[in-house]
């Protein structure tokens, strides 16, 4: 009986005396270990690979969600990670220091395998290249009837080994798994031709088959690129300071939750944080797409992977490492590469089922043609090929290596041009499943408002002393950290407005603020201010603001007046909202905002449908009416913690922007990093196109497979025009899907 994932895992911190925990998200591919003092790095990784490898089939296969801990261990779940903790003192925990190690490389040398060392293009093409070279100076060799009589041949060998090279070592590690697959087949067709004397055609396979996977792999390193450079953005040491000032450079890996960080002028944040001291700008273009700096000043948050480009900052660690914006990034990129489309499962296990197939009727064919048709099976006639040639034909045309690469090259395109721009599809399920959405339902704050409260009036009773209205805002307003304060002191120095002093400024609670300005007393605050003091008769009198607006009010000395504010509308929903109108799409705004607000930016967008007042188990159930029937499919567009459980109920789920919750983030099939409500139409547009190219591409690889089978079953297809019509199949396909890296989606921006 096979040991529980659980109690493998057991084991493994019983013989590490100074490993408390390991936390694994085998979803992501993601460990990490809680030590306590001092441990051998080296053993402890070579151990952890061990038993990871032990029990990744379990984890991979659901075993994560049903097994209990061993007597003594604790075991928790969150979401997709799971943490085994051993026994241990109440404050041990506390104490741990979290590691990330890289999860161990399983299925070497298997095509698609997870985690496989991705093969050099280059490489391939220099064996492609010499496989050309080769045989065309022996065709040439040949011709010309030039030197000695083994020239030619060397030369043709010496061109089979260079195109067979890369093909043989794949072959002989499947068949050493007993297993077959279309490297085996190639290289049976060219024995095959060789030995009927054909090795010009044996030769032309093997170029274009080797050229084909070199292409394959070029391909495949466009699609990890951008990964790999957001991996060298992520700084691999930062400066602490110590309690003392002094500075101490270390790797990040030691940087824990609270520590204070130094970074300067052109260095890169190590983590998530909070800024103590200092003021600068920082390039987070990486991350948001934001082509301006974004400044930076105390109690400002950073992100990890962006660049400081001003003055040196202190900041506070909010978040270690390893659970940084830039590796969830990372990780989210990394499973989209492992998880594969519908589409793609159906033709992985096609693939194997089918290579036999061919093989059983070229065989049959083969027979019918010796025993039944009376052609000679090994010889060509003047009259006719042999059975073997056709045979060998027939095995060409049939094998199904443009059939293989027809949709994960489209899918992994898809992805590495989406990633490139902010567009991250977490697997091939959602590049698929985003292309049959009818419905999309958004949330209105953070997605198709920007989050971020405006002014957007003032005005004073009596009527005309608005500027002093403004100058008593700003003053009180410059001094507290309120959101609300935020947008007036940010719209007070756009328009100039004269900062005054202050004294005896004070925070009443749930109120609002005063002080002392010019001499006399100001208060500022909500409406209920007014109603509670002595001018609670006037302030029943005041006109109502619209229900869109939030209001703050000043009392001046012989004056009243507010400031309304509004949560300001993305410049760019409009547009979008009628360009997936016009693609067919009926848009719903799903919102908690009360419904005169809701109504009047709905309103104002032009959406199809309106729904507010809900909270988050009626925006589930929003989701759950909008599918009812199945006849529609319905995307989730949201950002916070209160979207998580309606992204979670959607066909698809598409989070906005880095800075979204984790919520959010964790339950997204696609993640749009640059906070841009224009890049849901993008991913959608891309969607569509991806959906396209595949289909583009299996019509080509089965229609060929079809067409090419049928004359070489007939007879009418020589050999050399079946390995050019079976490769150069292969090599439109991955021409097709490499399009998708040129231009996805044609509305994308990027800064």
């Amino acid at each position: 009986m096979q040991t529980p994932w659980t109690e493998t895992l057991a084991e493994f911190l019983r013989s590490e005396p100074g490993v408390g925990a390991v936390r694994i998200d085998a979803g992501a591919r993601r460990v990490q270990v809680a030590t306590l003092g001092p441990v051998d790095v080296e053993s402890l990784r070579a151990r952890l690979e061990e038993t990871l490898s032990a029990i990744e089939t379990e984890l991979d296969t659901g075993g994560a969600g049903e097994a209990a801990a061993p007597a003594g261990f604790t075991l928790t779940r969150e979401g997709s990670v799971v943490q085994l903790a051993g026994p241990a003192c109440e404050t041990a925990p506390k104490l741990w220091r979290w590691k990330e190690y890289e999860w161990p490389e399983s299925g070497a040398g298997e095509p698609g395998a997870e985690g496989h060392e991705r093969e050099d293009w280059r490489e391939l093409a220099a064996y492609a290249g010499a496989c050309g070279v080769l045989g065309l100076a022996g065709w040439g060799v040949k011709l010309a009837g030039v030197g000695p009589a083994w020239l030619a041949p060397a030369l043709g060998g010496a061109a089979l080994v260079a195109g067979a090279w890369d093909a043989a070592k794949d072959s002989w590690e499947n068949l050493r798994r007993a297993k077959l697959d279309i490297h085996f087949l190639m290289l049976a067709v060219a024995v095959g031709a060789t030995l009927i004397g054909a090795w010009g055609e044996a030769v032309l396979l093997l170029f274009l088959f080797s050229a084909s996977g070199a292409m394959e792999a070029y391909a495949d390193e466009r699609t990890h690129r951008e990964v790999d450079a957001l991996l060298k953005a992520a700084p691999k040491q930062a400066t602490l300071v110590e309690r003392d000032g002094r500075e101490r450079v270390v790797p990040v890996e030691e940087v824990g939750i609270g520590d204070l960080v130094r970074v300067k002028p052109g260095e890169a944040f190590c983590a998530d944080g909070v800024v103590e001291a200092g003021e600068s700008g920082a390039d987070e273009s990486a991350l948001t797409g934001e082509s301006v700096p974004v400044e930076k000043a105390r109690g400002d948050q950073v992100f990890s992977g962006t660049i400081n480009v001003g003055g040196t900052l202190d900041w506070r660690v909010a978040r270690l490492p390893a659970e940084s914006t830039l590796q969830k990034i990372i990780r989210l990129i990394h499973g989209a590469q492992r998880l594969r489309a519908p589409s793609q499962r159906f033709t992985d296990k096609f693939g194997t089922g089918y290579t036999w197939l061919v093989l059983g009727v070229c065989a049959t064919m083969y027979l019918v043609w010796w025993l039944a048709l009376g052609l000679e099976p090994w010889r060509d006639t003047a009259e006719a090929p042999s059975a073997f040639y056709r045979a060998m034909t027939l095995l060409v045309v049939m094998s199904p290596c443009a059939l293989v690469l027809s949709i994960p090259s489209a899918i992994l395109a898809a992805i590495a041009w989406g990633a490139r721009r902010g567009v991250l599809f977490r697997g091939g399920a959602a590049v698929e499943k985003l292309a049959e959405v009818n419905v999309i339902a958004l949330d209105k704050t953070g997605t198709l408002t920007t989050g971020e409260l405006v002014v957007e009036a003032y005005e004073s009773f009596p009527a005309g002393r608005e500027r002093e209205l403004m100058e008593l805002a700003y003053a009180l307003e410059s001094r507290s950290e309120h959101p609300l304060a935020r947008a007036i002191v940010r719209d007070a120095r756009a328009r100039g407005v004269a900062e005054l002093d202050v004294e005896g400024f004070a925070s009443m609670t749930g109120q609002g603020v005063r002080g002392r300005v010019r001499g006399a007393s100001v208060m500022l605050g909500r409406r209920e201010l007014l109603e509670k003091g002595p001018l609670k008769d006037w302030a029943e009198k005041l006109p109502p603001s619209a229900a869109e607006f939030a209001e703050v009010w000043v009392v001046g000395p012989d004056f009243l007046g507010r400031v309304l504010l509004r949560d300001a509308i993305r410049l760019e929903s409009a547009p979008v909202l009628a360009s997936l109108r016009r693609e067919g799409l009926h848009t719903v705004m799903l919102t908690g905002d009360r419904h005169a607000t809701a109504a009047a930016v709905g309103a104002e967008l032009g959406l199809d449908e309106v729904r507010a007042g809900l909270s988050p188990a009626e925006k589930v159930r929003a989701i759950t009416a909008l599918k009812a029937g199945g006849a529609r499919r319905v995307a989730m567009v949201g950002d916070g913690v209160n979207d998580a459980p309606s992204l979670a109920a959607a066909d698809v789920a598409i989070a906005m922007g880095a800075r979204g919750s984790d919520a959010a983030l964790e339950q997204a099939e696609i993640v749009l990093m640059h906070d841009r409500i224009e890049n849901v139409l993008a991913a959608f547009e891309l969607s569509r196109r991806a959906r396209a190219v595949i289909r583009q591409n299996l019509a080509i690889s089965l229609g060929v497979v079809v067409v090419m089978a049928a004359a070489s079953i007939v007879g009418v297809v020589p050999l050399g025009v079946g390995v050019v019509a079976h490769e150069g199949s292969t090599v439109l396909v991955c021409l097709n899907s490499l399009r998708l890296l040129r231009g996805g989606a044609r509305r994308l921006r990027n800064g």
